[in-house]
């Protein structure tokens, strides 16, 4: 008789601990989803790398862009002339240069 009793009561024990675990596993779960490192803070870090991939891509883009310029410079001597230029803001003799004033 004491052992029927044992294993009843054993049982409904076992099935509070499991109901409990079972509780306790998706209070968990919800907290992870629903915390500071859960779903919320996964689509910020997707956000996040799309942007930096997108920065990266025109990066890209740019320094591929200023290769071509340095190309062009090393094999043109016209091109490299006009670049002293530009930037020294040198003019050659007997050459006239136009300047306006800003919003002309």
């Amino acid at each position: 008789m004491w052992s029927r009793y044992y294993l009843t009561m054993k049982s409904s024990v076992i099935r509070l601990a499991y109901g409990a675990a079972l509780v306790m596993a998706v209070v968990y779960a919800f907290y992870t989803i629903r915390g500071p490192h859960g779903v919320s803070a996964w689509m910020e870090k997707r956000q996040e790398i799309r942007e930096m991939e997108e920065s990266n891509t025109g990066l890209a883009r740019e320094n591929q862009l200023k290769r071509e310029y340095i190309d062009r410079l090393r094999q043109s001597q016209s091109e490299q002339e006009m670049e002293i230029r530009k930037r020294l803001k040198l003019v050659k003799p007997n050459e006239k240069v136009f300047m306006k004033r800003p919003g002309e």
